[in-house]
């Protein structure tokens, strides 16, 4: 493991005993490979890249869940997703009943039908991220898109849109970056003289896919004009330009009010892009494991102590923000719930720090693809889910995923094969004995719940247009049970 990041020890320790500020700015979607410094041909990223360069890059980020929701509650909590039981977006599986081989909460039984825990909202008793930043006296402030429930987990000021009220719904907007960014800066502005945590949760690029008309002809004009070799979408284009701009703005922002050299900025995605919009040689995309779903792009800028142009290869997670943060402002842990996280302090510091390890995901339900399917439905070879229950571990170099449909694993080495293109587990079985007892331990240790009972109604796949005849009576069946 690498970390290429070095500064003056001196210059980070008084900077940490100011309280630095942390602003954390998370696009909605965005892919891995959707921004120019990992390669995107089309789209412009001109302050993402600019961040990442006058920084540090994390070369193997990754979010705590597949999708938005798990992850932003595992930031919010410090906490794995087996303890807030946020597993998606309205607790349920999606996909034709019939083809799901175990019986989990889903579109058909419910949000449990007494099977596991699945929720929507974390629970107002966790102690969130505000409420460990406000104990060491910070000012916070959240503005964008929360889903993580209607309580506001202790944020001093909260915004939908920036200008607000906090749990109206701004999809597809096309000037609610602006907005945002602008609630943003003004609260900078104001906070300048105290220790602030600014959480800036964009809506963009979330579908629908919808932008400045003026700023989607311009990328009109730019496929029409060029020799591209792939059919990008303008729209996602400009959404991915409001994102990019708002950084900028920020930054600006911070500079203007003289705290550039006190303020920590990161910037992440939720989860991968988008099957529809998936272009990158991730394999899968959002809602799934492999990397297209859970490996995001990720840089940090904090002047006079991140090196320009730093890169840094150990894996993290979404948990991992709550104990930083914490350290970082002098502020203690929650003491009435775990906290899985570790500090990426001394990363900052450029130590390698955290070698080898291990890393944990888990997801007991089904998600159906919506344009880039990576698993098929059991006993057949039709390509249908983004996910079905697994867990997984990453490892240093190792990532082994365990599906509880067949019982197997699926063995990668990430540092020689990042797209997962080689299947391992049979020519390294002593590998992956070790990591399937690891996350075996770890399964059982945070009573992750593991779908067993098998489905009545499992047709492997008989219907091509997803089973909607089997799912059909599957609803007939459930409503003579409730008689």
């Amino acid at each position: 493991m690498k970390c290429t990041l070095l500064l003056s020890s001196i210059a980070l320790s008084t900077a940490v005993a100011e309280k630095p500020n942390i602003v954390f700015i998370m696009a909605d979607d965005l892919g891995w490979s959707d921004v120019a410094h990992n390669g995107a041909k089309f789209y412009e990223t001109p302050n993402f890249d600019q961040l990442t360069a006058d920084g540090i890059k994390f070369t193997r980020s990754y979010v705590s869940g597949p999708n938005c929701a798990p992850t932003r509650a595992s930031l919010i909590s410090g906490m794995y997703t087996p303890r807030h039981q946020v597993w998606t977006p309205n607790a349920k599986s999606k996909g034709a009943f019939s083809n799901m081989k175990l019986v989990v909460p889903n579109r058909d039984n419910g949000k449990g039908d007494g099977l596991f825990p699945s929720k929507t909202d974390l629970d107002p008793k966790v102690e969130s991220l505000a409420e460990v930043m406000n104990k060491a006296g910070y000012k916070t402030a959240m503005f964008g898109k929360w889903h993580c429930g209607p309580d506001q987990q202790g944020f001093d000021i909260f915004s939908g849109d920036g200008t607000t009220k906090p749990h109206k719904k701004h999809y597809g907007s096309p000037t609610v970056a602006a907005t945002l960014t602008r609630g943003a800066c003004d609260f900078i502005d104001k906070n300048k003289k105290d220790p602030f945590f600014l959480y800036l949760a964009h809506w963009d690029v979330h579908s629908p896919h919808r932008a400045e008309k003026k700023v989607v002809a311009k990328y009109k004009e730019k496929l029409k004009n060029g020799n591209w070799d792939n059919k990008w979408n303008p729209t996602y284009a400009a959404m991915i330009e409001a994102f990019d701009k708002s950084i900028g703005q920020v930054r600006q922002a911070i500079k203007k009010a003289g705290i550039a050299n006190n303020t920590l900025i990161i910037v992440t995605s939720d989860n991968g892009t988008i099957g529809q919009v998936a272009s990158g040689p991730l394999k899968g995309a959002k809602g799934s494991l492999f990397e297209g779903g859970v490996h995001v792009a990720t840089s940090m800028v904090w002047e006079g102590v991140t090196k320009p142009g730093s890169t840094c290869d150990t894996p993290f997670s979404s948990v991992d923000y709550m104990p930083t943060f914490a350290e970082l402002g002098g502020a203690p842990l929650p003491k009435n719930q775990p906290v899985d996280g570790k500090s990426l302090v001394p990363l900052i510091k450029g130590k390698k720090a955290l070698k080898n390890r291990s890393i944990f995901w888990h997801y007991p339900l089904y998600l159906q693809a919506n344009g880039k399917p990576v698993l098929p439905i059991m006993g057949t070879d039709k390509l249908y889910w983004r996910s079905t229950p697994s867990s997984m571990i990453v490892k240093g170099d190792w990532k082994l995923i365990h599906t509880y449909e067949d019982n197997a694993v699926l063995l990668y080495n990430i540092a020689e094969d990042p797209y997962e293109k080689n299947e391992l587990s049979a020519t390294s079985p002593e590998i992956a004995q070790v990591l399937r007892k690891e996350l075996q331990n770890w399964v059982k240790e945070t009573n992750a719940p593991i779908p067993s009972k098998v489905n009545s109604e499992f047709s492997a796949g008989s219907s091509e247009k997803g089973g909607k005849g089997k799912k059909s009576k599957g609803k007939k069946k459930s409503k003579k049970k409730k008689k």
